[in-house]
């Protein structure tokens, strides 16, 4: 699922929604200016987006102009007139894409300056999200010319919608510009209706999918009843209105399951990280050594591996052969000097790195530089196995931040502890030590000699 249409329906479809409203009280518009309005408002609005001043207070003009036209858009539902409905068409939709084109992520439409498939891609699903967004709007004007009930109560919900975030983004540069205090619940309110653009596309479905409940009650069953009509006449045309309803019915409801559905995959599964495969443990032979045999790392897989320092910090390793039709092994970190230590992941032939998704050429690693994983140096090989020393596994150790937990003997008084949970460790000798109390520590560090004696 693209990110591209998810992005497009949360911009787009609160809007779409509401203009159908508008149009439901007013003459059936017609297409050929009502198209041409809506482009100009998309990519002039896209482009203004992109093209925005970022100072605090032009995002504060910004901010407090898009809350007016809102407020206005409701006090104009009480007038009739075509012609406002075609003044918020250009209106809403360029308001509307203006937010689109702030979207960080959209440079990401394509990585070159060339066409090519991602591109194309991209393209054709910020398309497919428009084709979806005009026809969940012509259908809210069809169900609402029959449902004149719910139309203020609609209007209402969806223009608190739009609020929402505005208000917060406007207390947000209010407080940068400290004209608001800033407290912990101002920020809280911020932080929550700013961060919920997932929740315009469900928010929408479920406004869809209610309207065309109440559609199927008050519209699409009545007619169905008057089919009955025993005139000939009479009876074609019921029948005829009863599937053209029943129609806008089913594809209301199609249309509000596509968009919660595209949502939650997006969310639960196409948005979610690529997943590390399980680190296999190593630990250190009698001497000093993880011996790893070759057979197990020669096939051009990611063999991912784990050692613990005494610490508890995890230091994984991954190994890889690097040539299809000879044994040439990459040992490295699981980690990248410019990324950390999200990891990498292979699928298909290529090894991708988890936080930049950079595709990593395959024969290049073991190397350093740009998003290549960190190399891990004098390891050796024989026609065997692969060994690698404590002292290059521990070059690794500030690269990673993960703890494990293990349970660690105090060397002063022998007591049992965690080192997750010690607050006072020392080391000493390239080991470290920790220590159940305040006195233990300052014990050891005065005399470490004298315990590790004793602890030896």
């Amino acid at each position: 699922m693209s990110y591209f249409l998810v992005s497009v329906l949360q911009s787009f479809l609160p809007t779409a929604l509401l203009l159908g409203l508008s149009w439901s009280l007013r003459k059936t518009p017609r297409v050929r200016p009502l198209i041409w309005l809506s482009l100009l408002g998309f990519f002039a609005g896209t482009a203004t987006g992109i093209n925005l001043p970022t100072s605090q207070q032009w995002v504060l003009f910004f901010t407090a102009l898009q809350l007016t036209l809102i407020l206005l858009f409701l006090l104009s539902q009480l007038i009739s007139s075509s012609k406002v409905g075609y003044f918020w068409q250009l209106v809403l939709l360029f308001v509307a894409a203006l937010r689109w084109g702030q979207t960080p992520n959209l440079s990401a439409i394509t990585a070159t300056n060339v066409i090519n498939t991602d591109l194309l891609l991209n393209i054709s699903a910020v398309v497919a999200g428009l084709i979806l967004v005009a026809f969940s709007g012509a259908l809210m004007t069809f169900c609402m010319r029959q449902l004149r009930h719910l139309r203020w109560p609609l209007l209402i919900v969806l223009s608190l919608l739009l609020l929402a975030p505005l208000s917060g983004e406007l207390m947000l540069v209010l407080m940068k510009l400290q004209v608001v205090e800033l407290t912990k619940s101002l920020l809280s309110y911020v932080a929550k209706v700013t961060n919920a653009n997932n929740l315009n596309s469900y928010v929408c479905a479920g406004v869809l999918l209610l309207s065309g409940v109440v559609y199927l009650i008050n519209v699409v069953r009545p007619r169905s009843i008057a089919r009955a009509e025993p005139r000939p006449i009479e009876h074609r045309k019921a029948v005829a209105h009863y599937q053209d309803s029943r129609r806008i019915f089913v594809i209301t409801i199609l249309l509000a399951l596509l968009t919660a559905g595209a949502q939650l995959y997006w969310d639960k599964v196409a948005s979610q990280p690529p997943r590390l495969s399980e680190a296999l443990p190593v630990t250190l032979a009698s001497d000093g050594l993880v011996h790893i045999p070759v057979e197990q790392v020669r096939d051009g897989k990611l063999h991912r591996f784990v050692w613990v320092a005494e610490d508890g910090k995890a230091v994984r390793f991954f190994v890889i052969n690097r040539y299809p039709d000879k044994l040439r092994l990459g040992v490295v970190f699981d980690a990248c000097l410019l990324c950390g230590d999200q990891g990498y992941v292979m699928e298909g032939n290529q090894v991708i790195c988890v936080a930049c998704d950079v595709r990593i050429f395959i024969p290049s690693i073991g190397k350093p530089g740009g998003c290549n994983p960190v190399p891990i140096d004098e390891w050796e090989m024989t026609d065997t196995e692969l060994t690698i020393s404590k002292k290059s596994l521990e070059s690794g150790l500030n690269y990673f931040s993960t703890i494990v937990t293990l349970e660690v003997t105090d060397p002063v008084d022998g007591s049992k502890l965690t080192n997750t949970k010690a607050e006072h460790r020392y080391t000493f000798a390239g080991k470290t030590y920790f220590f159940s109390t305040a006195a233990n520590y300052e014990a050891f560090r005065d005399n470490p000699e004298k315990f590790v004696k004793e602890d030896q």
